[in-house]
């Protein structure tokens, strides 16, 4: 297997279009990671049923969030994505998250290339509001068998806030 972080870059930020790298397809509740030393896909544990994935989960390339760990992506589709695919994408927004005490944002994307929807989805906005609230619970209550309480979704950024999370991400990357 290659390795992302070698032969992929961040994507073009400034142009709204970023490559994403999928971990977990939506409704998977098997918690997948890529592992950056190995340069291979792991399956790091396997969540309580109820806590599946509302959309794909997965990263953008060379990129380092506050946590240590590539800055992570929901990636909307109608279908689950399998792991391991990259893809270009359109950011729509951000979830600034916090999970037990560590920033851990989640940048918010769609395919870029969208033909079945005719490229809809622009915003967050452009999402459906039960959809939003589905992510917003989830992430708010999927560690609360093992440790209540210990995350917190602190409210959702539009594009250009995500953009700077991304720009962030992508110079503590090049730092290191």
């Amino acid at each position: 297997m290659a390795d992302f972080n070698k032969i992929l870059t961040p994507g073009d930020v400034d142009a709204g279009i970023i490559n994403v790298v999928n971990e977990i397809p939506a409704g998977s509740n098997h918690k997948i990671e890529w592992d950056r030393k190995l340069g291979a896909f792991k399956l790091d544990r396997v969540e309580p049923a109820i806590f599946a994935k509302p959309t794909n989960y997965g990263f953008i390339p060379q990129t380092l969030d506050e946590d240590g760990d590539e800055l992570d992506v929901l990636l909307v589709t109608e279908q689950p994505l399998a792991t391991g695919v990259f893809l270009e994408a359109k950011i729509i927004g951000v979830m600034k998250f916090v999970d037990d005490g560590e920033v851990d944002d989640k940048i918010v994307c769609v395919p870029a290339d969208d033909r079945n929807n005719g490229n809809a989805y622009n915003s967050l906005a452009d999402l459906p509001a039960q959809l939003i609230k589905q992510i917003e619970f989830h992430f708010n209550h999927y560690k609360a068998l093992k440790k209540p309480g210990s995350t917190l979704v602190q409210h959702w950024g539009d594009v250009a806030e995500a953009k700077e999370v991304i720009k962030e991400s992508i110079k503590r990357w090049n730092e290191q």
